[in-house]
């Protein structure tokens, strides 16, 4: 629980440390140092306690999945985004997966879910709909519409890497794997951020080194291992609620720390996605064969 509570914190702490970063250099390239230092720790973690090894075969496509989906995707599309958006507001639109992974599951899948679920789901629709109403944002611009429709995709290819972790299979453990799926992330983003954003932006200031210090080493490698830790501990249904503290304590800090006014739709909207993130939580029943 100690591992679990200071990971939430820190990850919530990302966002807002995120979006000072981005003050110090683009988008790309902040996602790209950011998996290169975490795959870098990892490594050397592992090496010291004899434990590194090489993926195996079996291990490909949820090594490909988790670097190329859950953190290339999922965190370049989030870090454009608050280029152009309060980093509170990113943190609770990127949460928004249960929208995706319920519906999902059943069509293609064949899972039975409970009615709960599906109020879950509907409020999760609701704090979205509430979120990307024309009072709430405007669609006259462009890049604010399209810094939403990124976080609304993010949460998406998010949820394409819960349903192939849920039903794939692998031969290593998820900490086996992390660096190298941080490895295919970094080797992916360097160059995608060299052709875009040219070379390396970075400004060179002690801000810039100090938000990647937490952003890569921390936020990535030491909150990875330990709700990795935490996992082996607690049921999966009290995993997924408690990290519902993350885009929350990811708006409350950055409210504190950058003075973020959020209004009543993101109020309400926040609200609403966190309970029904609450509902959708909770185990479902598969169908029998």
């Amino acid at each position: 629980m100690l591992l679990l509570g200071g990971a939430i914190l820190l990850w919530g702490a990302n966002w807002p440390v995120m979006k000072l970063g981005l003050g110090h250099v683009t988008p790309l390239w902040l996602s790209a140092s950011r998996f290169a230092a975490g795959a870098a720790c990892l490594f050397a973690w592992q090496a010291l306690r004899g434990e590194a090894r090489r993926p195996q075969s079996a291990d490909l496509p949820v090594l490909a999945s988790v670097g190329l989906l859950q953190m290339m995707l999922f965190t370049a599309l989030g870090a454009v985004a608050m280029t152009h958006l309060p980093a509170g507001r990113s943190a609770i639109l990127s949460y928004t997966t249960p929208v995706w992974v319920l519906p999902a599951a059943v069509l293609l899948f064949g899972e039975r879910v409970r009615r709960r679920h599906w109020a879950g789901i509907g409020l999760t629709g609701l704090g979205v709909v509430i979120l990307l109403n024309p009072s709430a944002i405007d669609w006259q611009d462009n890049r604010v519409a399209g810094a939403n429709a990124m976080l609304v995709a993010a949460s998406a290819a998010w949820a394409v890497c819960i349903l192939h972790l849920r039903y794939g299979r692998a031969s290593s453990s998820a900490l086996q794997l992390a660096p190298w799926q941080m490895l295919l992330a970094a080797l992916v983003l360097a160059p995608l951020a060299y052709a875009i954003e040219g070379p390396f932006t970075g400004d060179g200031t002690g801000a810039l080194w100090a938000c990647l210090a937490f952003i890569g080493p921390v936020a990535t490698a030491f909150c990875f291992c330990a709700v990795n830790a935490a996992s082996a501990r607690l049921p999966a249904s009290a995993m997924s609620t408690l990290t519902l503290a993350v885009p929350v304590t990811g708006l409350g800090l950055s409210t504190l720390t950058l003075h973020e006014r959020p209004g009543l739709d993101l109020i309400l909207g926040a609200g609403a996605i966190v309970l029904g993130v609450a509902a959708a939580a909770a185990p479902s029943r598969r169908s029998l064969p």
